[in-house]
């Protein structure tokens, strides 16, 4: 048959160009060996004829879709698995496949495109999420100070490092853009004294970040708020964003970062904590990856450079003052994030769909692979309103480290 003949083809192609430990088998019980190896680490079940297509052009796009359709079953562990993935991923095409799609996407940015993307991924269900988050539900990237701290650690860290970046002090008016289940400004309410407004656009997070708020006894300094960023209205002395201009979209950067800076204080300091790509050009995850994220993940999501962003922060009107690479911290959160996955999945297969499973299933690992492989970063900025005398931060990164030790102690 022509599809056993071009199965054999492409497995021999495979050996010869990656010589990958992993093993396929069909539906009939014939197997095609990827590598020279005495036994597989990886295997590959396709469980139907339909998934062949997929199979033979293996973007991490089409295998992805295999694998959370059902079409195929994986045999083995999971960080292999995403190496094998990636593997015939670099077999088969150029490094950013999937830039036309990310082209594509550029302007399809709406509040009403925006509000049903962070929906759709955040709104899966709280208690989902709580079975693999950290106690304080923070779904960002942690903050590994030594590099040997349990997650719920590192993110408490993350959040004091980000305070303290912003030289966060009492009685300041703190916005918190996309606040999440409320981590960050309970913090800054309780630890630095500040007045809080937290926005999100998922009900469920507004949920319960406000009985968050109310079980703190904090209903006097924390507002939180089911409002788009670009209806908040007034000043503020310290805007954080965590994990929020993803969904922004590269063309509306300028913008967005404007629209800080009209919130923003004159002597104020800002913080955008954001993915952002590797790739100079945009292209977003390379081999398809990105095209898998926008589908089945994040909706809409567009990863700038760290180039565009630093260059759309200046062209809304704000200067960067502190700019600090986090990625091997990220890639450190994901891989606790999707142990931890792991470790609950009878649970959370009980809680969604067999495809929502596996969806998350290797979109947490495949995301540890990304982040540790320089594929993706994210950095933190902070910023303030540009040309202006330079007398809000202190001359030296001391006073962070400094402010840390002081926390740390008390």
């Amino acid at each position: 048959m022509l599809w056993e003949k071009k199965l054999a083809q492409w497995s021999a192609a495979v050996r010869d160009r990656a010589n990958l430990p992993a093993r396929l088998t069909l539906w009939d019980g014939q197997s095609y060996d990827f590598g020279n190896f005495s036994g597989p680490s990886v295997t590959l079940h396709v469980k139907l004829p339909a998934a062949l297509s997929l199979m033979l052009q293996p973007t991490l796009d089409n295998l992805g879709e295999a694998y959370v359709k059902s079409k195929i079953d994986i045999e083995g562990k999971l960080s292999d698995v995403i190496d094998i993935a990636y593997g015939l991923a670099k077999t088969s095409i150029d490094k950013q496949g999937g830039a036309l799609q990310n082209m594509a996407r550029y302007f399809t940015h709406t509040r009403s495109s925006d509000k049903k993307s962070i929906e759709y991924h955040y709104d899966v269900s709280n208690a989902f999420y709580q079975q693999w988050l950290d106690a304080n539900m923070v779904y960002s990237c942690a903050y590994f100070e030594n590099g040997d701290e349990d997650l719920a650690t590192a993110q408490l860290k993350k959040i004091d490092h980000i305070l303290t970046k912003i030289d966060l002090g009492p009685g300041q008016t703190l916005l918190d853009i996309g606040c999440g289940w409320g981590a960050l400004v309970i913090r800054a309410a309780q630890k630095f004294g500040a007045r809080c407004v937290g926005v999100t656009l998922s009900q469920n997070q507004f949920d319960l970040a406000t009985e968050r708020v109310k079980a703190a006894g904090l209903e006097d300094r924390i507002e939180i708020r089911l409002q788009d960023y670009r209806d908040v209205t007034g000043q503020f002395d310290r805007i954080t964003s965590v994990g929020m201009f993803e969904h922004v979209g590269r063309k509306n950067l300028p913008a967005y970062f404007k629209r800080v800076r009209e919130l923003l204080a004159d002597d104020g300091v800002v913080m955008n904590h954001g993915i952002t790509s590797s790739d100079p050009e945009g292209g977003g995850v390379s081999y398809g990856g990105g095209d898998f994220i926008d589908r089945y993940v994040f909706p809409n999501g567009e990863l700038p450079h760290i180039g565009l962003a630093l260059q759309a922060m200046q062209q809304g009107g704000l200067e960067a003052f502190d700019v600090e690479n986090l990625r091997r911290h990220y890639a450190q959160t994901l891989r606790c994030w999707s142990d931890s996955y792991e470790a609950n999945s009878d649970k959370l297969r009980t809680m969604v769909d067999e495809e929502k499973f596996r969806i998350w299933r290797v979109y947490l690992a495949g995301c540890a692979y990304a982040f540790e492989n320089d594929d993706v970063a994210i950095y933190q900025i902070v910023g303030r309103k540009a040309g202006r005398a330079a007398k809000t931060l202190p001359w030296s990164r001391r006073y962070i480290y400094d402010g840390i030790s002081a926390l740390n102690a008390g």
